[in-house]
This record gives C-alpha cells, structure tokens and sequence, in this order.
C-alpha cells in the first residue's frame, strides 16, 4: 500500500515537473521577445506621431492633448474619483453619528437613512455605460438566439422574417432614440421606478441595434448544419427539444458566436451615441458634458474617454473569444 502511495506522489510530482518545463519553455526569452516586441514597437510608433500630430493642431480651446496631457488627465481624474469617495464616506459617517446620537438619547427614535447623491465620477460612468450595453445586450440576445434557430430550421419562417431584418438592420440608433424615449415616457410610468427612464432608452436602443448581427449569424449556422447530422437526428427520432440540444446547437455555436461578438461590439459603439442624447449618466454624457463645458482640459479628458471606450471594447472582445474557447467545440474556429 505504501509503495502504491509513493509511486502515485512520483507520478503526481513527475507531471508537475513536466507541466513547469512547459511554462518556463513558453516564457522563454525569445518567445516573450516575438511576443512582446511587436505591440510594444506599434504603441510606440502611435504615441510618437499622436505627439508630432497634437503639436500641429490648434483648435478653439486650445493646443490639441498629446499623450503627456492625457495622462495628466487620467490623474486629475483618479484625484478626482478618491475625493468624491471620501465625500461619500465623510456624509455616511456623519448620517451614522447623528443616528447613534438620537438613539443614545431616545433607544425608541426613528432613525432616518438616505443615499449619497453626489455627482457621479468618471469611473461611475464607466460602470453605468458596462451595466447599460450588458441589458441591451442580454436583451437583445434574449430574442436573436431563439429567433434564429427558428429561422435557420425553417426556410418559411426565414423568408417572412428576411425583409423585416433587411429593412431594420441598418437603421441608425439616432433614428431609433426618438421613438424609444417617446415609448419609454409614454409606458413607464411607475411612481416608484426600478430602472432610471435614461438607462431603459439607452438599453433598449442598444438591443435594437445590437440585434441583428446574432439573429443572421445563427441563421445562417443553423441552416448550414451538416445534413449527416440532421439525418443521424431524423433516425434516432429524436424531439424538436432535443434536437435543438443535441445537434443544432454544438454544431451552430462558431457561427453564434461570431454573431454574439459583433452584437457587443456594435452595442458598445451605439451606447455612446444612445448616452449622449439620452443623458444617460454613462460614458456618452461624459464626453458630451466635458464638449458643452469648453474649458482648457476638455480635450484632454475627452481623450481619456476615447481611449477608455476603445480599450474596453477590446477586452469584451477578448471576453466574448474566450468564451468562445470554452464553450466551442470546435476550437480551430476561435481566432488567438
């Protein structure tokens, strides 16, 4: 029994030794190299004539932002993030005081809490604009993924739906806003509202443009199933249900979620434009706000916005591909 133990841990320890060798292969000094070298030498390249560029342009409210002056920015508004907080946590320190004095001298007192409502800051903002395009994008997807396998299994079905993709698909969301913020009024009308009426327009109007990309997508990956599948399903009888689970859906998830990755890309582009004219408090009013003010650092934070939005756009595509990897079966289909 002992000597079976020891061989097991030699076994185990063995496989951990080759598993080491594997990473220290990986990160070898050369690899990293032909991995790092190239970004680093692209960014490099950007930033310097981003520089020479900004130094030739003058606009109305003065030299355009260069990369020094952008990171200024970053710092004034990281300055600004930790003095907001420490606002908040100074109003809920003196709300908890006054409480604990009125319960000192009345243990029957009704104590009152309320919320902080300062003005939300530019990391705030960054998350209202995450949490807006995640509902219009679980929203919209909600409908596309259905929608499409319906499509993609019954060519009728496609042909009555095609001409209503193709008329709205390329509709823009400026043109949708309108109609969802009259919709919206004119419906919600809760007293007591969950959702805020500028993030239920912004959501919605996200859905609609974020749509269509994933209902084609899995139309088409549906309908280009392999007909030895289908004929495999047909003799082994089995229900609408489970041939959807079994057969139609591993076999249409690359072209899914080819679908799904544009959908969020094109949801994370439209919220701009949506928050801009909604008002709601996310990314887009940032930028429109900090446009209206004109002051001397308006481009500069302008400028810290674009850059936030475009690396955030990265990594919920990074997101959606790694999701991909774990959820395709097909793996060659994923793009490193």
């Amino acid at each position: 029994m002992a000597d079976a133990i020891a061989s097991e841990r030699g076994a185990e320890t063995l496989a951990l030794d080759q598993r080491f060798e594997q990473i220290i292969e990986r990160i070898h000094p050369q690899r990293l190299v032909k991995a790092l070298l190239p970004p680093l030498l692209g960014i490099c390249v950007f930033l310097g004539l981003w520089q020479a560029a900004a130094e030739r342009i003058d606009t109305s409210l003065g030299q355009f932002p260069g990369p020094v002056q952008v990171w200024q920015q970053v710092e004034g508004l990281a300055a600004e993030h930790q003095r907001a907080r420490d606002k908040e946590a100074a109003f809920y320190q003196r709300q908890e005081d006054r409480n604990a004095k009125k319960r000192a001298a009345n243990p029957d007192a009704t104590v009152k809490w309320r919320d902080y409502t300062g003005k939300p800051v530019f990391l705030d903002q960054v998350q209202t604009s995450l949490v807006t395009v995640a509902a219009g994008f679980v929203l919209a997807n909600l409908v596309a993924i259905p929608l499409g396998i319906v499509c993609g299994l019954s060519s009728g079905v496609y042909r009555a739906v095609n001409p209503i993709i193709q008329t709205f698909k390329p509709v823009s969301p400026l043109a949708w806003l309108p109609l969802v913020t009259m919709v919206v009024s004119a419906t919600y009308t809760s007293t007591e509202p969950l959702f805020d009426k500028s993030f239920l327009t912004s959501a919605i109007t996200v859905a609609l443009c974020c749509l269509w990309p994933t209902l084609i997508n899995t139309t088409v990956g549906v309908a280009g199933i392999d007909r030895d599948l289908v004929n495999a399903s047909r003799v082994m009888s089995l229900s609408p249900m489970l041939h959807v689970r079994k057969i139609v859906l591993p076999a249409a998830m690359p072209m899914i979620f080819t679908g799904l990755r544009l959908s969020l890309a094109t949801g994370w582009m439209v919220l701009i434009a949506a928050e801009m004219l909604a008002q709601n408090p996310g990314l887009g009013k940032f930028v429109w706000d900090e446009f209206q003010n004109g002051s001397s650092d308006s481009l500069g934070r302008i400028m810290v916005a674009v850059l936030v939005i475009g690396f955030i756009g990265f990594l919920l595509d990074r997101l959606m591909l790694a999701l991909q990897g774990r959820f395709n079966w097909d793996k060659q289909a994923v793009l490193r």
